[in-house]
């Protein structure tokens, strides 16, 4: 089963971030960029697709990670470890909070740094430089699909009777 890699067509993808949580995001993100929705994926191959990426600024953090992630780096001078925390990375690079999730769910190969990385554009606010290259029915994203909370359970109410067909079952 080969596939040349000519026939490789790149399609733009655009995703708001407003209101989404930064790992669900950054997972359907990644799969974008390595091209995993394409039937002809291939791991070593680069068949992937560009993502433009706007509001990076409205993301959201679950818990309590807005004051307890760290986000560290080295400046490369003894002493020189730096930190911040991810409400303060939000006010001065709120970028770089989905680029850093993004690029830890891609493999660390010579595909990620030559190719992949090329195609991820992050933007805050809603204009960016690319609408020339999006068609003008970009579908978007779904959403990702939240926990269930309360009393919805599995599409049934969890306190509610039985129907004919539990009953039955149970006999």
């Amino acid at each position: 089963m080969s596939f040349p890699g000519r026939s490789v067509q790149q399609a733009w993808h655009l995703v708001n971030a407003e209101s989404q949580t930064v790992g669900r995001l950054a997972t359907q993100v990644a799969s974008l960029l390595k091209g995993k929705h394409k039937p002809t994926y291939r791991p070593n191959s680069d068949c992937g697709d560009f993502v433009v990426v706007v509001n990076a600024e409205k993301v959201d953090f679950s818990g309590k990670k807005w004051k307890d992630k760290l986000y560290r780096w080295h400046t490369g001078y003894p002493g020189g470890l730096k930190q911040r925390r991810a409400e303060e990375q939000l006010e001065k690079h709120p970028e770089l909070i989905l680029k850093k999730a993004i690029l830890g769910m891609l493999t660390r190969n010579k595909l990620r740094h030559g190719y992949l990385e090329k195609r991820l554009r992050i933007y805050t606010g809603e204009t960016h430089p690319h609408t020339a290259q999006l068609p003008p029915d970009v579908p978007s994203l779904p959403t990702p699909p939240r926990a269930n909370t309360g009393t919805f359970h599995f599409g049934l109410n969890k306190y509610s009777e039985p129907t004919s067909y539990q009953v039955n079952s149970k006999k």
